[in-house]
């Protein structure tokens, strides 16, 4: 559990220090749940409850002032260290013994408190919530008027612990590196085996490259001089291309990559989405490129009506070879459109069953087309990780390509970010792994102890 709370912690700060755009919001309860049911009867019979009690004769104000004074600490935390002549003012106002000694003798004034209560927070509040304190009127229902105030005390709340992480973050980009491994050290230190996913991960990458080897190399006596003159970088940057073909429904991620889970798959589904789109423009151009390249707008359409399509195709519902079939569709009856605008004649009907067929058959697994697409976007990830961080120049996008370019750039830098981080981070780790993987056990370090194998 100490581990599990540490790995918290280590989580996010990581979103903080990487996600400019990063902050924490309220999650709301649907309406129609058991859990918003629940809240909203509770809810609803405390402020009866209070209204029941205010209106007594004599009135009854014992709830009331534990309201002030559950108030009175929530404007209090937002001062933090300084406005100390405010902190006593509130203090002096809500201060819930006056209050009491008013109460016995029916004198205590609800609606000045609130009106106090809604100036201060005019004081202390965000300017985004300018229109919210001035929206907190106190009228005759002053149990609305206080839960009108709650309900603003809440967002408030919000934008404090927002303005906080905000604050925090220059510091902990500045510190990632170092607080991160030291931290993910000391989970290491508290669970034996902590590694061993990551250790998986990169023996598989290790195996592969040990079998694109020429034949001589694997013989017995050749075996442990090729896994020795194998590069670690090699092997380690051909770990990191595995993860955007990741199967995340049935694998375990490397533990070294936990905080970058969700941004890796989020990647990783739209890599998928832009080979499927460069599948189909390759085949639109070996069959109709005359007409798609004299019209580039033509392509761009084309490439629009294929995203829409494509969306949520990481989805297990999601039939791809169905939409393959309505996008072939879709591709004839736009290019003939543009054919009869300029009074050419239309697509025979061989040609466009040909290239329907040809667009349902991507689905298919060893489909050509698809396997040379995902060969050369593969050689172009490659060469990103390739470079020094930051990169001078993006390299060249291979062939066929061209339609996907911007966004296979876009993605790629993003790719290569979380890579980069990650190898400063998780560098040393990485490298006692590959020792002990290449040369044995002699290499063992701090880090490798707390790691294990299968």
């Amino acid at each position: 559990m100490a581990a599990a709370g540490d790995l918290l912690n280590l989580t996010i700060a990581h979103k903080i220090a990487v996600n400019e755009d990063f902050e924490l919001k309220k999650k709301p309860i649907p309406e129609n749940s058991l859990v918003g049911h629940v809240k909203r009867i509770v809810h609803q019979a405390f402020w009866d409850h209070l209204e029941s009690e205010l209106n007594a004769e004599p009135p009854k104000y014992e709830h009331a002032i534990k309201l002030f004074e559950e108030i009175r600490e929530i404007l209090l935390s937002f001062l933090h260290n300084g406005g100390s002549w405010l902190r006593n003012q509130i203090c002096e106002v809500l201060d819930t013994d006056l209050i009491r000694q008013q109460a016995e003798h029916s004198a205590v004034d609800i609606e000045g408190l609130a009106s106090y209560i809604i100036s201060t927070m005019g004081k202390l509040c965000a300017p985004v919530r300018d229109k919210d304190i001035q929206e907190l009127k106190v009228t005759g229902n002053i149990v609305q008027v206080l839960r009108q105030i709650f309900h603003v005390l809440d967002l408030m709340n919000m934008d404090m612990v927002n303005f906080a992480i905000k604050t925090i973050r220059p510091l902990l980009q500045h510190q990632l590196v170092d607080y991160e491994r030291t931290m993910f050290q000391e989970i290491l230190e508290k669970t034996p085996g902590g590694l061993k996913q990551t250790t998986k991960w990169i023996r598989e990458s290790l195996e592969e490259e040990l079998l694109s080897l020429p034949e001589t190399a694997l013989t017995p006596g050749a075996e442990k001089t090729s896994k020795a003159n194998l590069s670690p970088t090699l092997v380690l940057n051909n770990s990191y291309l595995k993860l955007l073909q990741w199967d995340y429904q049935k694998k375990v991620f490397p533990e070294t990559l936990m905080t970058d889970e969700v941004r890796l798959q989020e990647l990783a589904e739209k890599l998928n989405q832009l080979k499927i789109t460069a599948c189909l423009s390759l085949i639109t151009n070996n069959m109709v490129g005359a007409i798609t390249d004299s019209q580039p707008e033509v392509a761009n359409r084309l490439k629009r009506i294929s995203a829409v399509l494509l969306e949520g195709m990481n989805k297990r519902n999601f039939n791809l070879k169905e939409v393959l079939t309505s996008i072939g569709v879709q591709t004839c009856v736009e290019i003939n459109k543009n054919l009869l605008e300029r009074n050419l004649p239309t697509l025979g009907a061989e040609v466009q069953a040909n290239l329907v067929g040809q667009f349902s058959s991507i689905e298919e697994e060893g489909n050509p087309i698809r396997s040379l697409i995902d060969k050369r976007i593969q050689l172009y990830l490659k060469s990103l990780l390739s470079l020094p961080s930051p990169p001078k120049c993006l390299p060249p996008v291979p062939g066929g390509l061209a339609l996907i370019q911007q966004e296979l750039e876009a993605l790629g830098s993003q790719y290569a970010s979380i890579v980069n981080l990650n190898k400063q981070v998780y560098g040393p780790f990485y490298a006692n792994i590959l020792r002990k993987l290449l040369f044995g056990e002699e290499a063992t370090g701090k880090a490798e102890a707390s790691s294990s194998d299968d």
